[in-house]
């Protein structure tokens, strides 16, 4: 039986697509792990608009693309894209985040998209969260409110070479971790 620990080492982001259909089943279990993620006073400050119609793809794609910097050109082939849209979030959390100055809705759904991406991996899909996209250009290719915001988009789909995984270049868990006190190690 594999661990959490191996679906992490699994997840990475994908930026190459066969372009094959994603079947429905596999992306309302993606839905599903994300809807059930945990969120600051179970607010759950999501909605995920799940694009997977050709025209409405090729629309959005143009918004993901930046042309000037030559980034995100993958999503050209992706048969699926996932947009996470911040909904307010409950007033006790809301009240919380003024108290202790931290942004809890965004914080909640980064979890959530994470969920997301790691039942995709389960599936045997690849994933991408993006960031850097044109937003009001993808809010009106939607038909999000103007007060909403789309913070991610999630590419999702089947990768040619899905158990050719890449090596992490992470820091040394020792460089990031230390115990009863702060201690940056720089190595």
């Amino acid at each position: 039986m594999n661990t959490f620990l191996d679906l992490v080492k699994r997840r990475q982001s994908a930026r190459k697509y066969s372009g094959e259909p994603v079947e429905e089943d596999k992306i309302t279990r993606c839905a599903e792990a994300a809807r059930l993620a945990p969120s600051a006073c179970n607010g759950q400050p999501w909605h995920f608009i799940i694009v997977n119609e050709n025209d409405t793809l090729k629309t959005l794609a143009e918004s993901v693309k930046a042309q000037t910097l030559n980034m995100n050109n993958f999503v050209d082939d992706v048969p699926a894209m996932v947009v996470l849209v911040t909904e307010p979030t409950n007033f006790t959390a809301r009240l919380g985040g003024i108290i202790k100055s931290k942004t809890y809705n965004l914080i909640d759904t980064g979890i959530a998209a994470e969920h997301f991406c790691l039942q995709a991996t389960d599936e045997g899909l690849g994933t991408c969260i993006i960031g850097w996209f044109d937003e009001k250009k993808v809010k009106k290719i939607l038909g999000i409110p103007k007060k909403k915001r789309a913070h991610l988009i999630i590419s999702l789909g089947y990768v040619p070479d899905n158990n050719n995984l890449r090596d992490k270049k992470r820091k040394p868990l020792q460089n990031i971790i230390s115990y009863n006190f702060y201690k940056y190690n720089r190595r």
